[in-house]
Parts: structure tokens; C-alpha cells; sequence
């Protein structure tokens, strides 16, 4: 049952993201400017104020802009009644899952006990405040008006730079290259905006992340456009919108987003595993490159 139940999880989200990518949408871009105390872009967040993180990220932004939701704050339905508010009537919920491992006891056939751990998920169903009446007022505070420009893109400039990455300038390209471990990019004046510079930073960064030395990711890519080549680039994807929403940032939708779709599809279509394995490790890749932040502003202490 628990396996049977796994597979619809892995069938229903992966369907829905067919759906969008079908319609020429990248469900992990958020095209909207949001009206709500989290500022313009974030995450989205539990009701306790924790962000989710992986393949709930992508869940929860497509459902948002399905819905036109701009708060970012989920809860159950349990949660709403616990706060003494309750989902209005006829307001449907977001599907998110639950991954976690269980250990189980066996005998190695030699007399022996060995423990072994038994992956698990399961799905539940969340609201956002926008459909629930009667919450605490902070539920649905507007933001106050925010400074915008070189404070945010400065802090993105000292993300990256903390990364200790090989960034170049040049040519009119980005790309990441792996047997040199540099990142090239165009100038920041080349690009319609510097919110779009850091967003393609992102991405390659992303790709950087997965150099021997680092995350040692690799899915047996040999040629462009391979099936290897385009769950790599799904991951850079992923990355790039996640640290995008961690940095504040909410960058135009690129113009080679086109070209990506349809392998993308094919990978999705074939493997309905295939997002969630590229959301786990562009979250893998966004928490490495977090990591390395930490010792910078230890040291600025």
C-alpha cells in the first residue's frame, strides 16, 4: 500500500509538471510580484514560518500561480483549526509530500540482526492563507515598501563571490566549463537587467557545484542535448530558482527556456522520478553553496 501510494505521488506531480512545461511554462519561475509581508520572492513557507525546500518549492509555486495566490504561508487543515481559523468553503488544497526513512530489523539469513533503511513518502494536502478566514492578523500583513536595486544586487554580488568560484568575463556566453572549473560569463551590461545577470549566475554556479571536487554530480552526459545533458541543465534550473528566491531576486524568464522544454519533456515523460531526483539535487547544490557562506561572515564577525 505505502509503495502503491508512492507511485501516485511520483504520477501526480510529475504530470502536473508536464502540464505546465506542455503550455510553455516553467513552473518554477514565479511571474508575479508578490503583495505579502515576505517581500517579492520567496520560498514558500509553513505556517510556523519554516520554508520548505525540494520538489514542495516547485509544488507549491505552481499551485500559487494556478490560483493567483501572492501570500507564500501554507498550512493544513489541522493547523488552521489549532490557530482557531478554519479553510473557507469549497477551497481546495496543494498537493506536498513527505520523504523520510524508517529502519527495519531483518535476519541476514545467517542468524544475524541487521538494521535497514526503508525509504517512504507520502502525500498531505495544504492551504494557503488566502483561502483560510480567521487567522492571526500577521498571516495577511502587506509588506512594507522595500528599497530596491543595488542593496538586494549587492548581496547577491557577495553570494556568489563567497563561493570562491572561478568567474570570468567574457565573450557574449555563459557557460560552466569542467575540465578548467571556471564559470564564464558576458558582461552584467549585456543583460536586460541585473536581477537576470544573477539569475544566469545562478545557473551556472549551479553547474559549478558539480566538479569532482565538490558534489561529484553526473548523469552519464556524453553530447549536447543527451538525455545526461538535459537532466544536468533541469538541475541548474532548479538551483538557479531556488537561490533566486533565497537572494530575493526574480529575474525575466530566459530566451533559451524554448529549446530546453522539449527535453525536458522527454526526460519527465520517460522517468516520472526524474523531478524529484532534480529537485533533491539542485537542493543539495543550493545548500552546498549556502554552506559556503558561512565562513566568510564568521570571519566578518
Amino acid at each position: 500500500m505505502q509503495n502503491i501510494e508512492r507511485q501516485d505521488v511520483y504520477t501526480r506531480i510529475t504530470g502536473q509538471i508536464i502540464n505546465s512545461l506542455e503550455q510553455g511554462v516553467c513552473p518554477w519561475i514565479k511571474p508575479w510580484d508578490a503583495e505579502h509581508a515576505a517581500g517579492r520572492i520567496t520560498r514558500p513557507l509553513r505556517h510556523n514560518g519554516q520554508a520548505y525546500s525540494g520538489i514542495n518549492i516547485l509544488m507549491l509555486w505552481a499551485s500559487a500561480v494556478e490560483h493567483g495566490f501572492c501570500a507564500p504561508i501554507w498550512m493544513t487543515f489541522k493547523q488552521a483549526l489549532e490557530l482557531n481559523a478554519n479553510v473557507k468553503k469549497g477551497e481546495k488544497g496543494s498537493l506536498v509530500v513527505y520523504a523520510n526513512t524508517i529502519t527495519k530489523t531483518e535476519d541476514d539469513g545467517n542468524g544475524n540482526d541487521v538494521e535497514r533503511e526503508i525509504p517512504f513518502m507520502k502525500g498531505y494536502t495544504v492551504f494557503n492563507v488566502e483561502q483560510i478566514e480567521g487567522l492571526p492578523a500577521h498571516y495577511y500583513a502587506k509588506p512594507e515598501p522595500k528599497m530596491t536595486g543595488p542593496e538586494r544586487i549587492a548581496h547577491a554580488e557577495a553570494f556568489f563571490g563567497n563561493t570562491g568560484a572561478d568567474i570570468r568575463v567574457r565573450g557574449n556566453r555563459a557557460y560552466y566549463a569542467i575540465d578548467a572549473d571556471y564559470i564564464a560569463m558576458p558582461p552584467i551590461e549585456s543583460f536586460a537587467d541585473a536581477e537576470s545577470y544573477y539569475a544566469t549566475l545562478a545557473h551556472e554556479t549551479t553547474h559549478w557545484t558539480r566538479h569532482g571536487s565538490r558534489l561529484e554530480r553526473d548523469f552519464g552526459r556524453k553530447t549536447w542535448g543527451d538525455e545526461g545533458y538535459a537532466r544536468e541543465e533541469l538541475v541548474a534550473e532548479l538551483g538557479s530558482a531556488f537561490l533566486c528566491a533565497d537572494l530575493e531576486l526574480t529575474p525575466e524568464v530566459r530566451e533559451d527556456h524554448a529549446a530546453y522544454i522539449g527535453s525536458w519533456l522527454e526526460v519527465l515523460k520517460n522517468d516520472k522520478r526524474a523531478i524529484f531526483q532534480a529537485a533533491s539535487y539542485a537542493q543539495k547544490a543550493v545548500d552546498f553553496l549556502h554552506r559556503l557562506q558561512q565562513p566568510k561572515a564568521e570571519a566578518a564577525a
